[in-house]
């Protein structure tokens, strides 16, 4: 099958939101509550949270076309939801304009949507040729402004730091070749680069997986919009908040497993068998729900492959 028929076809396929009996269970909506879904997407947690009961949701998204479809949701929830275009990273002043000054639950799904890795001309996929974009919104720099305009160190340090790519010089410095010759503008483009630069070198993945990533993720300033959200979750929680995190890569979920730890004073490097200790002078802010990570079931992978990858951890905000 062609690409552009595997695309057409593949659009078709509704988004299945990850874990998402998991989120309901530590989110706990109530009856009666206010709750965020920062990453509306196609409304999977959003939908989820007001079937469970008469809660309120703020879903957000950077993506217009996330907004757009979510319209007909507008109706079916009426009085209940409001779904703003904006970025997670703007959380504390997004709830602050809605004249709100706590929520009783937030939560984030990091990883792209199946929608936005299905649309060529979005480029998040190495899989289906398109511009090389890589874009959540409309705004700021494309992948291909990047990948033509960096340095060849600066590629090296990006595909290393944020795809944890062995191969990170070789392909750096294939990229930089390849645009000698003509400038790089699509996804088949850079993905024959990269599976020419490292050959046979990866046998699970395709040898593009960790290059894309990379690449997306500096496009969209996923790292520093996540260390926002972190902190504006805890300033609008309200004592007995929950916060729900849902992760796809070990960059993302060590962020969020620090930020938690640390905010509820499980410090790094104590025994086992001693109680854990705060810090001087430090007070807990969170405490954790799961101690430890929380992945996907067989039967949900077996189901929806997304899920694979995903990791959750949860917390409830405290009185601090």
């Amino acid at each position: 099958m062609k690409k552009s028929n595997l695309e057409e076809v593949k659009l078709k396929v509704e988004h299945v939101p990850v874990m998402v009996k998991s989120v309901l269970e530590f989110l706990q909506p109530l009856e009666s509550g206010i709750f965020v879904d920062c990453t509306f997407g196609r409304g999977g947690y959003t939908k989820a949270i007001l079937e469970n009961g008469n809660a309120e949701v703020i879903a957000i998204d950077k993506d217009h076309e996330a907004i757009n479809y979510g319209k007909a949701l507008l109706l079916k929830y009426r009085g209940r939801l409001k779904i703003l275009e904006g970025s997670f990273g703007c959380l504390h002043q997004i709830i602050r304009d809605q004249g709100l000054d706590f929520v009783d639950g937030v939560v984030l799904d990091l990883g792209v949507s199946s929608p936005q890795i299905l649309n060529s001309k979005r480029g998040f996929s190495f899989q289906l040729d398109g511009p090389l974009d890589m874009r959540m919104g409309s705004k700021g720099l494309t992948a291909m402004e990047l990948v033509n305009n960096s340095s060849e160190q600066e590629l090296a340090d990006i595909i290393w730091k944020f795809g944890q790519d062995r191969n990170a010089k070789k392909i750096a410095r294939a990229i930089i070749r390849a645009r000698l010759i003509e400038n790089i503008k699509t996804t088949g483009q850079l993905a024959d680069i990269v599976k020419r630069a490292v050959k046979a070198d990866y046998k699970k993945i395709n040898p593009a997986t960790k290059t894309f990533q990379a690449l997306r993720i500096v496009v969209n300033d996923e790292i520093d919009e996540l260390k926002k959200v972190l902190s504006a979750a805890e300033k609008i929680l309200k004592p007995g908040g929950r916060f729900v995190v849902v992760c796809f890569h070990s960059i993302e979920d060590k962020i969020v497993k620090k930020f938690l730890k640390e905010k509820s004073g499980a410090l790094e490097g104590t025994s086992r068998h001693l109680p854990q200790l705060l810090e001087p002078k430090t007070l807990s802010t969170f405490d954790l729900i799961n101690k430890k990570v929380i992945k996907p079931t067989i039967q949900e992978i077996n189901n929806n492959r997304r899920a694979r990858s995903a990791r959750l951890r949860a917390a409830v905000r405290t009185s601090a």
